[in-house]
């Protein structure tokens, strides 16, 4: 295979500096003769000289890169991209940020100091950060200089900062209104915590069952179940509370990756699903669509979202931002997982 062109080549073979010649590539020729800036040129040309674009890019004051750190919980083990929330995330985002004349750099981090090393490695344009729930954006904030966009932040407002909320409270709730409107009266919640965006989720839930049964003056049984992060002692776990987990009519798991696993679970144990007990996920991934029965799940706009990121970096760019918290809307999207319950 031919060997790369190298810079210091064309500098030797001209008998010039290996500066001069970077200083023609990037179009800094303001103190180069027109003799020396041609000459360059011309060897370039001859020589096939292909520049390095990451090169070119770190030398501008506009590097149009933008960078995306995701968490790498330890629930995701080892395999955070592979989640069909996150991959339709960046998936949106990798083709706004094309669209808009952006390259997308990504990271998987499970360390926030991660974030600040990352950041200071490239000359990027901004950043978006998933997955980081409750961490320190203040001290985050002092710490770069890059605007950054958040998705599903929790921390108090702050108008260097942009936060892109799903209105997970709402999903809870309707799915909660719907399962009740179904005739479920005993419906059980499932997440691996008790915080941010599954708490809302759960709460919303909740919120909505109490309501339609404060309408109706029929009263509904909501409880919570916490599983472990880790697969294996998570189906150990269905294991030991499948008994528990048969009192219920409907089951809402906050997430669709969670929800597909238990429907899976549920059937391998002889449980049909919706017959004997529904099943509602969150997120509307492809494989709430692509499991038997189709998952009824909360869909989340995926390119919406990229949408308002990239309008925000650019406004913190400019100094414009008027809105530092955008909370997205969600809809439920009834599939054939949930059954209606004769009363």
């Amino acid at each position: 295979m031919e060997q790369r062109v190298r810079i210091v080549d064309i500098a030797e073979e001209l008998g010039v500096s290996t500066a001069t010649v970077s200083n023609v590539i990037h179009g800094k020729t303001k103190k180069i003769s027109d003799q020396t800036v041609r000459r360059v040129q011309e060897l370039l040309e001859r020589r096939q000289y292909i520049p390095s674009m990451a090169g070119i890019l770190l030398s501008q004051n506009n590097s149009r890169i933008i960078g995306v750190v995701v968490n790498d919980h330890i629930k995701y083990e080892g395999r955070v991209l592979e989640d069909g929330f996150v991959a339709a995330a960046l998936n949106a985002l990798l083709f706004e940020l094309e669209e808009s004349g952006y390259f997308m750099m990504v990271r998987a981090a499970d360390d926030w100091n991660e974030i600040v090393r990352f950041a200071s490695m490239w000359n990027m344009d901004g950043l978006v950060l998933m997955g980081f729930c409750e961490n320190d954006y203040e001290s985050l904030r002092e710490k770069m200089h890059i605007p950054f966009v958040v998705y599903d932040g929790y921390f108090e407002e702050n108008g260097r900062i942009c936060n892109l909320i799903i209105d997970n409270f709402e999903g809870g709730r309707q799915v909660g209104e719907y399962l009740y409107h179904m005739g479920h009266r005993r419906i059980l919640c499932v997440s691996d915590n008790d915080i941010c965006v599954d708490k809302d989720r759960m709460d919303g839930c909740l919120a909505g069952v109490l309501a339609a049964a404060q309408a109706s003056g029929c009263a509904a049984q909501t409880d919570r179940l916490q599983v472990p992060m880790s697969r294996r002692e998570r189906l150990r776990f269905y294991e030991e509370q499948l008994p528990v987990i048969r009192r219920y009519t409907a089951v809402f798991v906050v997430s669709d990756a969670y929800a597909v696993e238990l429907l899976c679970f549920m059937q391998q144990h002889r449980i049909r699903v919706p017959e004997e007990i529904s099943v509602v996920g969150f997120d509307d991934t492809v494989l709430s669509r692509n499991c038997y029965p189709a998952l009824t799940t909360v869909g989340q706009d995926a390119k919406g979202r990229a949408k308002a990121a990239v309008q925000a970096l650019r406004e913190l760019r400019e100094g414009s931002l008027e809105n530092p918290v955008r909370r997205l809307p969600v809809e439920l999207v009834r599939r054939e997982s949930v059954a209606e319950v004769n009363r």
